[in-house]
Order: C-alpha cells, then structure tokens, then sequence
C-alpha cells in the first residue's frame, strides 16, 4: 500500500494524512475483495524498515494502526471477515499487543474473507523464524503462511520490498502507477482482470502429455 505520503505531499498536507486517506482506501478494497470472493488479502502496512522513517511519521502510524483496531472490529464482525495481523509484536507500543489480539479472538469465525495486516513484518525475518522450528517443506511453508497467487504493487513501484518472499515465488505480478489513497475498487477490478488472462504453469507445460524425458532435464 505505497504512495500516502507522496499522495498528502502533492496536496500540500501532512503525511499523516496521506496514511489516514490510505486506511479508508484500505475499507474499500477490504470490501470489494470480499465482493470478488477472495480468500485471503494480505496488505503491507508497516514493514520493518519502516522504523527508520521521521518519529513523528512512525508515531502518527501507531495512532492510526490503534484507531483502525479499535473501530474496525465491528464492521469485521459485521461482514464476516476474519482480521489477524502477521510480523513482528515486541517492537510495537504496548498499547497495540492488546488490541490485536482482541481483534484476532473475536474476529476468528470470519469465513468471507481473511484480512492480514503485515506489522513490523519483513519476509527475510520471516523466512529465518521459520527456518528455525520447521522440520519439514511442509511446516516451513505452514509456518508462513498461504502462497499468495496475486501480488500487487502500488504507487509505480516495481519491487518487492522484502514482502512475503516465499510465498510469492509463483504469484502473478501487477504494478498500478495509482499512489494507495486513489487506488479503488475499478483497480482492483484492473489488476484481476489481469490475473485472470495469465496463463499459470508453475513450471510446467499446458496442452503437453508427452512423458517427459529425465535424462535430459535442465534448469
């Protein structure tokens, strides 16, 4: 969800506003991915670089993170969407931790759609976590969470940012110039429409059904 502060900038108003214009951005397309029956929506709200931005800026998230938890909630509740947050909590203020979780119980019978908040997260902090207690491909994977199928990218950026690593490996790409306060439900409609013309091999061939040859595989 990038292009806030940008977005505020060229308005001649606070970045804060820009964030605060992103998380009603964030309500609509929470809504109609609901409307287009997706599963899972993970959006990219504070990544752990993030903590190098100004202290007011990362203080002003906080507030905003805490205001979205707290009224939120009920319209969750009321839509059947399932809200949990992923990344790292020990970081966070100490005003956050509780909030969360409360969302997380009572949001947990959600079964229209499952919102994931990126918290203080990065995938290669993710990655090693996992590493760490996993035994198995399966656990690993498991621990980290569903493979994302379509990935977008906004404010015309053309990089990953350290944003679910793996389980992006075979994810549809689609970067939209629109900075994330503009970005609405016709773009989303955009980027779908573009996920749903991609032919998707996962490696393989399609229309293919001769035995493949093993003594002559190459990567």
């Amino acid at each position: 969800m990038d292009g806030n502060g940008r977005w505020a900038q060229r308005r001649g108003l606070p970045r804060a506003e820009g964030h605060r214009a992103g998380a009603r951005s964030l309500r609509s397309i929470v809504e109609a991915a609901a409307a287009h029956r997706i599963g899972t929506l993970t959006v990219y709200a504070f990544s752990s670089d993030n903590w190098r931005r100004p202290r007011a800026e990362v203080a002003a998230l906080m507030l905003l993170f805490r205001h979205y938890l707290t009224e939120e909630v009920e319209e969750c509740l009321r839509k059947g969407v399932r809200l949990s947050a992923i990344g790292r909590r020990d970081r966070l203020p100490g005003f956050l931790t509780p909030l969360i979780e409360e969302a997380e119980r009572r949001t947990r019978g959600g079964d229209r759609l499952h919102l994931r908040l990126a918290l203080d997260y990065s995938a290669r902090e993710a990655i090693v976590r996992a590493a760490a207690g996993a035994r198995t491909r399966e656990a690993f994977s498991q621990a980290l969470g569903p493979d994302v199928d379509l990935l977008i990218r906004t404010a015309g950026e053309r990089r990953l940012s350290d944003f679910l690593l793996w389980e992006a490996a075979y994810a549809e790409l689609v970067f939209a110039d629109e900075l994330w306060p503009d970005f609405d439900a016709a773009c989303l409609d955009r980027a779908l429409q573009q996920f749903r013309s991609r032919e998707r091999r996962f490696g393989g061939l399609t229309g293919y059904d001769e035995a493949w040859d093993a003594s002559t595989a190459i990567a």
